[in-house]
């Protein structure tokens, strides 16, 4: 693992993002995909994408059924897919590893292979180069941005998603356990963009609402021409503050994307909001970092 430096620290705070080509061995990385492939050949179909539905009220009941799978997916390992994999009846038109868009939210607590990776020594070290004193995980996502089918990740900042107060307490890692290449769907970033707060918040709907959650605010419209890719080698890291507007394209290529991301928070001084669609549970509170 490359050593971290001061100046690179100062970048990340300038950029809002950190390329750390290699942090992660080829060995780390295999292990995560090969465990990944373990939890996918044993996965059962979540029950809501398996109902036929006909009437309205059934369709509602599907829609409900599949955001409270969401909803309290925080404490545990679950399946998210790509849409159009599935027929009405919940079986595979494609090969069921090819269909996956993600799993989430909970590996790094549940699984041994990335909870050691989440807490591995470097990591760690990381954190306390950055300074972060009581970093506590709220969450990770295994992406697997499939060949041709990886959806687009529009324009977004993850302190929409995953807001606290004050702001600039949220930090990304992000684990390219693959190349990742402009034509399969690398990250972009808009450099510096993390400086400016927040325009939008996603929050728990009121209860009995029709969706699970809402949005607050609005996502102004950004200019192709403000991003830079950062492709990035197998075993890289990519540092992401909170705040940074990023986004990734369809991944169009013959090659797959996967990705290990978990994000930390900065639990002193920083109240995690209750309106979050992620919250912290008895059988799971926010496991500290530094063990």
């Amino acid at each position: 693992m490359a050593f971290v430096t001061q100046s690179q620290i100062q970048k990340f705070h300038e950029d809002g993002f950190l390329v750390l080509e290699h942090f992660f061995t080829p060995e780390e990385c295999d292990s995560m995909r090969s465990q990944i492939q373990r939890i996918v050949a044993e996965m059962e179909v979540p029950p809501h994408c398996r109902t036929q539905f006909s009437t309205k009220e059934e369709e509602q009941l599907q829609a409900q059924g599949s955001s409270d799978y969401f909803l309290t997916s925080g404490d545990k390992i679950r399946f998210f897919f790509e849409k159009g994999v599935l027929d009405e009846k919940g079986n595979f038109l494609i090969p069921k590893e090819k269909s996956i868009s993600k799993i989430g939210h909970a590996l790094h607590a549940y699984d041994p292979v990335f909870k050691k990776i989440t807490h591995s020594s470097k990591v760690q070290e990381l954190g306390r180069k950055l300074g972060l004193e009581r970093p506590v995980v709220v969450q990770s996502m295994y992406i697997f941005k499939q060949p041709g089918i990886g959806g687009e990740v529009t324009p977004h900042q993850d302190a929409t998603f995953l807001h606290t107060e004050p702001l600039g307490r949220i930090l990304g890692f992000w684990i390219a356990l693959e190349d990742a290449t402009q034509e399969n769907g690398c990250l972009w970033f808009i450099p510096g963009s993390h400086t400016s707060g927040i325009t939008r918040r996603m929050v728990r709907a009121a209860s009995g609402a029709s969706t699970c959650v809402e949005f607050v605010g609005s996502e102004p419209a950004y200019e192709d021409s403000q991003f830079t890719p950062l492709p990035i080698s197998k075993g890289g890291l990519i540092l992401i503050h909170g705040e940074v507007v990023h986004k990734s394209e369809l991944n169009s290529s013959e090659s797959s994307r996967h990705a290990f991301t978990f994000h930390v928070m900065e639990a002193k001084g920083t109240s995690w909001s209750k309106e979050n669609w992620l919250q912290p549970t008895p059988e799971l509170p926010f496991p500290p970092l530094y063990t």
